[in-house]
């Protein structure tokens, strides 16, 4: 039987060769202006634009259609989407394959709420990778990745945050905080899949400071560690280099952030996801 991973584009990757794999895009739209978040995304075309945009801005999940579309003819699906506290990606993906399973009552599907975004997703659809290329039935693929994710955490830097509070994912008190007095946010996605603030970070170096020791609270002892990053490359060099330093044996990589992901990060923002101690 075969199986098949659909991401939606919160997940930061557009492509993965390691299994039958597609996403579907969430979009980022203003009053004037849309964009979709896919591999033809010009990120710092659109960052530019958003800078100089006074407008209202906010993003769109993909439709049940998208989701269906995407399904192709696969006979085992996971979905993995953006945790359903920030969009209705994961509403979405549960109503197409519930159709899809109707008309394909042989075949079997399950929708993962990843709870995160970026990263820690990425790391999600890296391990369902696994599990099956393992050769686990699909009943088994379920339960194991339902573990997994008790293990794997997400943590942020931003240096802003004026399109999350818009959006009214935090509050525009907080969000006021951000980039005043070189301040910067540190904060993580919960156990409910809504953004927790953790720290108020004074400079960069203070918040690479305050990012490791979040990690090594929340269990770090040198798993995986997938860093996306939005125009902030260097930032995330250092703190590679740093776990690196700590754990010469972890997984680290660096990628940049894609658009969904860079609307809510902003310039200058970093998204770490990794594994760690049980949630």
């Amino acid at each position: 039987m075969n199986y098949k991973i659909i991401s939606d584009s919160s997940s930061d990757l557009l492509e993965f060769s390691d299994t039958s794999y597609s996403t579907v895009p969430l979009k980022i739209i203003t009053a004037e202006k849309e964009f979709t978040d896919d591999t033809a995304l010009d990120t710092k075309e659109m960052l530019d634009y958003l800078a100089k945009y006074s407008g209202r801005s906010g993003s769109a999940c993909p439709n049940i259609d998208d989701w269906k579309n995407a399904f192709g003819d696969a006979e085992n699906i996971f979905c993995v989407t953006i945790t359903s506290g920030l969009s209705g990606s994961y509403s979405s993906a549960s109503a197409a394959l519930s159709e899809y399973l109707e008309a394909h009552p042989e075949r079997k599907g399950h929708v993962i709420d990843s709870l995160p975004v970026g990263p820690e997703s990425a790391l999600i659809i890296e391990k369902l990778s696994a599990i099956i290329a393992g050769g686990a039935d699909f009943d088994e693929t379920v339960r194991q990745i339902n573990e997994y994710k008790k293990s794997t955490h997400l943590i942020f830097g931003l240096r802003s945050l004026h399109n999350l509070a818009v959006n009214g994912r935090v509050s525009p008190v907080v969000a006021k905080l951000a980039g005043i007095l070189g301040i910067r946010i540190i904060g993580k996605a919960s156990n409910k899949g809504i953004l927790d603030i953790t720290n108020k970070s004074r400079g960069a170096e203070k918040a690479l400071s305050d990012i490791i020791k979040n990690m090594l609270s929340n269990g770090y002892n040198g798993g995986k560690v997938r860093i996306h990053h939005c125009e902030n490359e260097s930032a995330a060099k250092i703190l590679k280099e740093r776990l690196l330093a700590l754990h010469p044996e972890a997984s680290v990589t660096i990628k940049p952030a894609n658009g969904l992901c860079c609307f809510y990060a902003e310039r200058g923002g970093v998204l770490i996801g990794y594994e760690g101690s049980e949630k």
